[in-house]
């Protein structure tokens, strides 16, 4: 047996592990139960929990945690000791079902958005037997779903279960007609992780970093990405170790890691996981996140996952690879070989296709941040306006039918409904456009627009109930045709009609795409501010009732929370920059003027007949651009100041991203020609140069 086989997984407790651990009758109950999302036996959690524990305490683990995952964006973890006090003033290590089962942590610190009031804290976790327990820093890791006393969701993975469910009820229905044996489909996800790494020293000597993640100030460096040379270029021995080290990390806690590369901007590397169930697909991915910036520590290094900690080159997303999987094992994305695989393929394209064009407003506020509103639309990020890219062929494809006419491709069949089949799809026939939002990629869609710091459980959650919301209808429709063949040829027809304005295959960067979206109708929602009110959409209430996804006052909590942590995002980088600008910038340029000034005295009082011209010339633009300076300072103190606490969240939204980001951009831009004016060495932090290059 290899290394990477003794590794893998090894802090899993798994199916593997379950199986020699457990007797076979509790077992085979868990593993029904699993399989089939069925309701857990209470009677079998006793005897799960004995066994978690005696495997966890021969790997040294003394305490547990239920491990879940609040509406701040990260995880959150409460530890207990397996010890239990005995008479003799000794101890038992126990761990009993119903502490495997539920806990019972405090919530009032957690983002509820009026879900519950600050006396109200109790909150309960609940464990999630779909995704497996594991152990992270000697602690036995369970995870769990996270609600409020009344069973209100307060966390990302219940509504992602939720629409898991919603999603396969859905599908069933409709495999049913093609006479499938299906009784499960779990929608998969692959998520490509983009990501900085910069030396930890440098990082120090930022406050905007620290504070905000970010660069706030920065000037271009002479080379960023022009020549495209950093993008699958040769990795660095520090980066390579970083990456070596990460990997085993990840493999110790059974994730995927596959593929490793250079991106395009220096200092920007991706990692992508083969694709797995999407709720085990979201926890690794927040285990990723964790280890990456771990890891990244041991080497000196920082991670940064911030949409956009550089101005100028390329923002770092999470492409969301997204499909759907029966539990026979059959894609139902794959165009497959057979008419009627195709044509079942055609009918579940057309839900997807359905389901962006219907809730492109739920796609855009799922990916919605104040750090991904600097990424979105430039510097190979998708634009904010969503559209599907199929690629020529199959917008071919579904052109065809649409008029009604033979497709002309190669090895073209023809069903009795007159469906003209898929011919076989090579993969380079697919995804060719990097602009593209949500792109069809052979058999499977990828959904550029998330943010690498963002949790791909709210996307997942979008994609997974619109998509089963256009099932739904589906079924309704087929369930009662008289004649299945041509009932499914004329829903097919009818719903590229309807919708194929979100089809797009051309580039998204394009000025000529706005308008063209507007003459659509197309959303075009560009930042967070504008996509938020879209989630009370009636239309979208309705989705989320239907599927039982979220209740009203679920959404509603979940829109203030999405507006408070936007105002507060906004307000700490307004505070770090005031803070930069005031304490470092401000006195550094003065620091140098001094200089300049001295200097252009000592050569005057040396010999008046010397020329002092490009001493004067640059004291004369540090004077006005200092000048500047403190105007643009005293500009944004203001704004803050006047930055309308008392009005309600969505107005204060708005204030701030249409004043006090605009004063922000004033502030950098001055302070970003200042730094190309004084000597480097007064300069008061690393520059891009610096962070970008020397790693």
């Amino acid at each position: 047996m290899s290394h990477l086989d003794d590794l893998f997984a090894s802090n899993v407790f798994n199916d593997s592990v379950m199986q020699q651990r457990l007797p076979k009758d509790t077992y085979r109950t868990l593993k029904k139960t699993i399989d089939e999302g069925r309701h857990l036996d209470p009677q079998i959690a006793n005897v799960v929990a004995h066994a978690m524990k005696e495997w966890a305490i021969d790997k040294g683990v003394t305490h547990y945690t239920h491990w879940f995952q609040p509406l701040t964006g990260i995880t959150a973890e409460k530890h207990d000791a397996f010890i239990t006090p005995t008479d003799n003033g000794r101890m038992i290590q126990s761990f009993s079902g119903s502490e495997l089962v539920r806990g019972e942590p405090d919530a009032s610190s957690f983002p509820s958005g009026g879900l519950r009031s600050t006396f109200e804290a109790r909150g309960y976790t609940a464990w999630d037997p779909t995704s497996y327990a594991f152990i992270k820093d000697g602690v036995l890791c369970i995870p769990t779903a996270f609600c409020s006393y009344g069973g209100e969701a307060l966390d990302q993975k219940t509504p992602l279960l939720r629409s898991m469910e919603a999603l396969s009820r859905q599908a069933v229905r409709v495999l049913k007609l093609f006479g499938r044996d299906a009784t499960r489909v779990l929608p998969t996800v692959g998520p490509e992780q983009e990501y900085f790494l910069i030396d930890r020293a440098l990082y120090e000597q930022r406050k905007d970093l620290i504070f905000t993640g970010r660069t706030l100030f920065g000037a271009k460096p002479p080379k960023g990405q022009e020549l495209d040379d950093h993008y699958f270029g040769t990795i660095r021995p520090r980066v390579q170790a970083f990456m070596r080290d990460l990997n085993e990390e990840l493999w110790k806690l059974g994730i995927y890691a596959k593929t490793e590369h250079n991106e395009c901007a220096p200092g920007q590397h991706e990692m992508a996981p083969v694709f797995t169930i999407s709720n085990i697909s979201c926890d690794h991915n927040q285990l990723t996140m964790e280890y990456m910036k771990r890891v990244a520590e041991r080497h000196g290094l920082v991670c940064l996952l911030a949409e956009k900690p550089f101005a100028g080159v390329n923002g770092s997303g999470k492409h969301n690879n997204w499909s759907m999987i029966t539990n026979t094992g059959y894609n139902l994305l794959n165009p497959g070989n057979s008419p009627h695989d195709s044509a079942q393929f055609l009918l579940f394209l057309v839900a997807v296709i359905r389901a962006v064009d219907d809730f492109q407003d739920l796609l855009r506020i799922s990916v919605a941040s104040a750090g991904n509103d600097h990424r979105l639309g430039g510097d190979e990020a998708p634009p904010a306006i969503i559209s599907i890219f199929l690629g020529d062929e199959l917008t071919e494809i579904l052109d065809s039918l649409e008029r009604g006419t033979a497709y002309t491709g190669h090895g073209v069949q023809e069903l009795a409904v007159g469906v003209h089949v898929l011919p076989h799809f090579p993969r380079d026939n697919t995804d060719r456009d990097r602009t593209s939002p949500f792109a069809f990629t052979g058999n499977k869609f990828e959904f550029r627009s998330l943010g690498a710091s963002a949790s791909i459980s709210e996307c997942n959650v979008m994609i997974n109930t619109a998509v089963a919301e256009s099932l739904r209808v589906y079924a309704d429709e087929l369930e009662g045709a008289a004649d299945f063949q041509s009932a499914l040829h004329t829903l097919i027809v009818r719903e590229i009609k309807a919708h194929k304005r979100i089809i797009f295959n051309g580039n998204g960067y394009a000025g000529s795409w706005i308008e063209e979206a507007r003459q659509r109708g197309l959303l075009n929602l560009p930042s967070t501010v504008d996509a938020l009110p879209h989630l009370l959409a009636e239309k979208n209430l309705r989705l989320f009732a239907e599927h039982k996804i979220f209740s009203s006052t679920e959404v509603h909590s979940r829109y203030e929370i999405a507006l408070e942590t936007y105002i507060k995002a906004i307000h700490i980088d307004a505070e770090t920059a005031l803070s930069m600008a005031k304490r470092e910038i401000l006195p550094a340029v003065m620091r140098f003027t001094g200089e300049v000034a001295s200097t252009a005295a000592a050569v005057k009082q040396y010999s008046p007949a010397l020329n002092t011209i490009p001493e004067e010339k640059l004291l004369t633009a540090l004077t006005e651009h200092t000048c500047a300076l403190s105007e643009a300072i005293t500009t944004l103190e203001n704004a803050l100041l006047n930055r309308l606490k008392g009005e309600d969240l969505l107005t204060q939204a708005k204030y701030l991203q249409s004043v006090v980001l605009p004063d922000m951009a004033e502030l950098r831009r001055i302070a970003d020609e200042l730094e190309t004016m004084v000597d480097k060495h007064l300069w008061p932090f690393p520059t891009y140069a610096d962070l970008l290059f020397t790693v």
